[in-house]
């Protein structure tokens, strides 16, 4: 179910073939993803979130570019489980930028004891 390509279509810089999806049901099985995401094109790779801080979310690799755009349209705000999905394209910058953070706020943090001491 590919979307038909033209040569001359230009998408916008966000998209890729990674998606990340939120608020899906913690109990979500890869198989089950893989029905819902499958029916818009090839999948290279589903990892849905197996910690207490990951539980409802789920990277999925698509093989083609447009194929992710298609699932991204469609499936956002889809109802699995009387919850709606939220599907974003991966965006690696936001995700460094958090773990960047955090490494700033612990370098802070001993920074202070030792001037305390």
């Amino acid at each position: 179910m590919a979307m038909q390509r033209k040569t001359s279509v230009r998408l916008p810089p966000e998209v890729n073939r990674i998606l990340y999806v939120r608020n899906l049901p913690y109990k979500i099985s890869g198989e089950e993803m893989y029905d819902i995401f499958g029916k818009y094109g090839a999948i290279r790779q589903i990892r849905v979130g197996n910690t207490p801080e990951t539980r409802g979310t789920a990277f999925v690799v698509y093989e083609d570019i447009f194929d992710a755009k298609n699932a991204c349209d469609h499936l956002s705000g889809f109802n699995v489980c009387n919850r709606y999905l939220v599907v974003l394209y991966y965006q690696p910058t936001k995700a460094f930028k958090r773990v960047d953070q955090e490494k700033k706020k612990k370098k802070l943090r001993e920074s202070r004891k030792v001037w305390r001491a």
